[in-house]
């Protein structure tokens, strides 16, 4: 067996601290296989103000208070302090940032949760978090042999290091991970000297008249992966997905690879989850009634056993493809349906959806905000779980529905293509419905499709069987993971 690693995973969010989408689930489950792999294994993440230290248990460490961390001309204190996550096998250090101006006072993530609007100084907040990291590892003297970041909030940490502390870091390899490109992390050309690095790396950042946080990693990450190997393909084919970023990313195509993200079978398992209401053993009917029954009471919603209920947890935007559903109610309305959503979003699209909610008050129910119990109970109570997403890098709800016998609706784009495929009577083949184009039409096909198939017991059986053999886990992934780290080593 190949020799353990030391690796930091370096995210905006990671779970059990805060979540507001996906990210939050792969720091928590990719570290857990790392670990079980035999790596020492860290992850690093900021402390926003909806964390709870004493929850958490997190404290503080001697040698990592008020390091003066530069933003630009000005420099803030960060205190790094300490904590863990962990499963019943493994346990993970956690290297939590905290400042009061950037951090520890604001609740949102990334968005002030009252107007669901971006905080005005996110870029800001992100250089400070990412020369955190840098800071970290010197005031530590620990240089592991892989930094492994994620999406633009992290971007930076690459090229400071490499820039700013060549012969610290210069044993360090780096690894860029795109969740999701529809954002770079973008800042005024004027504002370069925010970043706190020499005027002769800009032209490595500049992209389309702006900083671009994203692009400076590509160009110094030893290894760029993104989160499903079909969402690669259409970041390589398409300028606008990419931002313009695509010939960058097929230039460097022999360090550019995606990697599904997988399944965390102690957090998502319909056998040992305790968010659901009843847990899965040999009776799949008396499961899937039992937590049905629970998650229509918490909605305000009446059971009826030849319902369907369609679930969807998802942010409440167009990326989503909650335009499209708002505009396709009226017609799935007609059918013998109820539907209930959890997500949060901007206050525009949230009325909107409200709006159609209220006009089909006996069907439909909408929770705004994020609840992780709700979302388990979801996923473990619908018959169908629904995904109109205009693009969807990755899609672990779709991997999260199968294993709890819930048979996603799906359209064909990024890593949903490579999780649902169409349910076939011929060859009893598939695992889902499925729609291609961005249509209204298209997608009110797909759910009178998946009604009209639960109608027949034995048919949705096979469905849902076919569903939960699936083996979305990180096993398979995480070894590929493993392969591009020592390959990395060895240059």
């Amino acid at each position: 067996m190949a020799k353990p690693l030391s690796i930091l995973f370096v995210a905006s969010e990671v779970q059990p601290f805060i979540k507001v989408g996906g990210m939050a689930d792969v720091a928590f489950s990719f570290s857990m296989a790392m670990r079980e792999l035999g790596h020492d294994m860290r992850v690093m993440v900021p402390k926003y103000g909806g964390i709870s230290e004493r929850r958490n248990r997190i404290h503080e460490i001697n040698r990592l208070r008020d390091i003066p961390i530069p933003v630009g001309s000005h420099s803030d204190p960060a205190t790094v302090k300490s904590s863990s996550i962990f499963n019943p096998r493994y346990k993970v250090q956690a290297y939590i940032t905290t400042n009061l101006k950037y951090f520890d006072s604001k609740k949102g993530i990334y968005n002030d949760i009252k107007t669901g609007s971006p905080y005005p100084d996110n870029l800001e907040r992100f250089i400070f978090f990412s020369r955190s990291v840098i800071e970290t590892c010197l005031k530590l003297e620990w240089f592991p042999d892989i930094i492994h970041c994620n999406d633009w909030h992290t971007a930076l940490v690459p090229a400071m290091a490499k820039v700013l502390f060549p012969k610290e870091f210069k044993k360090t390899n780096f690894v860029y991970t795109i969740h999701n490109l529809s954002n770079a992390g973008e800042l005024p050309m004027n504002q370069w000297e925010l970043l706190g690095m020499p005027n002769n790396v800009k032209q490595y950042f500049e992209h389309n008249k702006k900083i671009n946080f994203t692009k400076g990693a590509l160009l110094y990450s030893d290894y760029i992966t993104t989160v499903s190997p079909t969402y690669a393909k259409e970041l390589i084919a398409d300028g606008k997905l990419s931002g313009d970023l695509n010939l960058l990313l097929k230039k460097n195509s022999k360090f550019f690879k995606g990697i599904l993200n997988g399944l965390e079978t102690w957090s998502w398992s319909p056998k040992t989850d305790p968010c659901i209401h009843t847990k899965l053993e040999d009776n799949f009917a008396a499961y899937k009634t039992a937590n049905k029954q629970s998650l229509l009471s918490k909605f305000g919603l009446i059971y009826n056993e030849n319902t369907p209920v369609i679930g969807l947890i998802t942010r409440i935007n167009e990326q989503k493809g909650i335009p499209l559903l708002i505009s396709s109610l009226d017609n799935i309305m007609k059918e013998n349906v109820q539907i209930v959503i959890l997500g949060e979003g901007t206050l525009e699209m949230k009325n909107k959806l409200k709006d159609s909610a209220s006009k089909y008050s006996k069907k439909i129910k909408v929770k705004f905000g994020f609840d992780e119990e709700l979302a388990h109970l979801i996923e473990a109570g619908s018959d169908m779980f629904l995904m109109p997403s205009l693009t969807e890098p990755c899609g672990l709800n779709a991997i999260y529905s199968l294993a709890y016998g819930t048979v996603p609706i799906v359209r064909k784009t990024g890593g949903l293509s490579d999780i649902v495929s169409e349910y076939s009577t011929e060859n009893k083949k598939g695992n889902g419905f499925v729609f291609v184009n961005f249509k209204s039409a298209e997608l009110v096909a797909a759910v009178k499709k998946a009604l009209t198939q639960f109608k027949s017991k034995s048919i949705w059986q096979k469905i849902v069987e076919n569903g939960m053999s699936c083996d979305f886990t990180w096993s398979k992934s995480a070894l590929q993971y493993d392969e591009i780290y020592h390959n990395l080593m060895k240059d």
